[in-house]
C-alpha cells in the first residue's frame, strides 16, 4: 500500500466531505434544521456547474462560481419553502428532517425528468499540471481541490467573525433563544445562513464532480457523509466536524486501497458506531443543550 498516495487522498476528502459537514453543523447550529435536502443541492450544483461550462464559459473559475452560485440559490429555496413556515411550530426539528427530505425526493426526481438518467461530466477545473515530490505524485485537481476548499472555509469563517450578519449567525449558533430575545431576527438571518451553506454544498459539489459524474441522484451519497461526518463530530461544532471529516476521509482512502471502494460505507458506519459508542455526542462532546430543552 502506498501510504503517501492514500495520504494524499484522505486530505482531499477530507476538505470536501468536511465542507460539506460543516454546513450541515452551521444550519443546525443557528436555525436548529438538520437539512436532508443537501443530496438535491448536491446535484442542482452540479448540473449548474455543468450549465455554465456549457452555455457560458468552461473555465474552471466560472465553473466553480455556477457551482457555488447554484448551491446558494438552493438553499434559499430550501429556506423559504422548510423553514420559513414552519421554524415557530411545534415539534419543529422533525417537521424540518420531514420537509426537507421531501425537497430532496421531489428535487431529484425533477432533475432527473429535466436532464435526464444520462450522466454528465465537468471539464477540468484546475487543469493538467502535476507536481511531483519525491515519490508522491499530486495533480492539480487534488492541490486545486484542497486549496479552494480551504480557502472557501477561510472566506465564510472570517465573514461570521467581521461582520454584523455574520455576528448575528454567531450569536444564534452560541444561543438561539437569547439571540431572538435580544432582537436577532431568525427569518432575515435564516436566508443568510441557507445561503452560505448551500454555497459550501455547492462548492464540495463541482470539487468532487471534477472526478466524479453528474447525476440526478448523485448527491445521496455525499449527503449521507456529510450528515455523518457531522453527527461523528458532533452537531454544532465547526471544529468537531473538521476533525470527523479527518478521520473518515482516511478511513474511506484505506478503504479504498484494501478491500475496495463499495465497503466505504460499510466501514463509515462501522467506525462511527465505535466512535459515538465511546462519545455519545460526538468527537467534540458538544450538542446544542438549549436545543434539548
Amino acid at each position: 500500500m502506498d501510504i503517501w498516495f492514500v495520504i494524499s487522498n484522505a486530505i482531499v476528502l477530507a476538505t470536501i466531505y468536511g465542507t460539506l459537514a460543516i454546513g450541515i453543523s452551521i444550519t443546525w447550529s443557528s436555525l436548529g434544521l438538520l437539512n436532508l435536502g443537501y443530496g438535491f443541492v448536491f446535484a442542482f450544483s452540479g448540473y449548474g456547474a455543468w450549465l455554465t461550462a456549457q452555455y457560458i464559459s468552461p473555465w474552471g473559475g466560472a465553473v466553480l462560481a455556477g457551482g457555488i452560485l447554484s448551491g446558494a440559490l438552493c438553499g434559499v429555496l430550501i429556506n423559504a419553502l422548510a423553514f420559513i413556515p414552519i421554524h415557530d411550530k411545534p415539534n419543529f426539528t422533525m417537521r424540518g428532517m420531514i420537509a426537507t427530505l421531501a425537497i430532496n425526493l421531489i428535487g431529484t426526481q425533477a432533475l432527473l425528468w429535466w436532464f435526464g438518467p444520462r450522466s454528465k461530466s465537468l471539464p477540468p477545473i484546475f487543469g493538467y499540471w502535476k507536481v511531483s515530490l519525491g515519490d508522491l505524485v499530486l495533480t492539480g485537481d487534488k492541490i486545486g481541490s484542497v486549496v479552494t476548499a480551504i480557502l472557501m472555509l477561510v472566506i465564510v469563517l472570517r465573514w461570521m467573525q467581521s461582520s454584523r450578519r455574520g455576528l448575528e449567525i454567531r450569536a444564534m449558533m452560541m444561543n438561539p433563544h437569547a439571540a431572538s430575545i435580544v432582537g436577532i431576527g431568525v427569518r432575515q438571518t435564516s436566508f443568510f445562513v441557507m445561503s452560505i451553506t448551500g454555497a459550501l454544498a455547492g462548492l464540495a459539489a463541482v470539487l468532487l464532480s471534477n472526478t466524479y459524474y453528474i447525476s440526478p441522484f448523485g448527491g445521496l451519497t455525499p449527503m449521507i457523509k456529510g450528515v455523518s461526518i457531522a453527527l461523528c463530530g458532533g452537531l454544532g461544532s465547526v471544529r468537531g466536524a473538521v476533525i470527523a471529516a479527518i478521520i473518515l476521509g482516511f478511513n474511506e482512502a484505506i478503504t479504498n486501497v484494501t478491500i475496495g471502494g463499495r465497503y466505504v460505507l460499510i466501514t463509515q458506519f462501522l467506525l462511527i458506531i465505535a466512535i459515538l459508542l465511546v462519545r455519545p455526542r460526538g468527537i467534540a462532546g458538544l450538542l446544542d443543550r438549549a436545543r434539548e430543552a
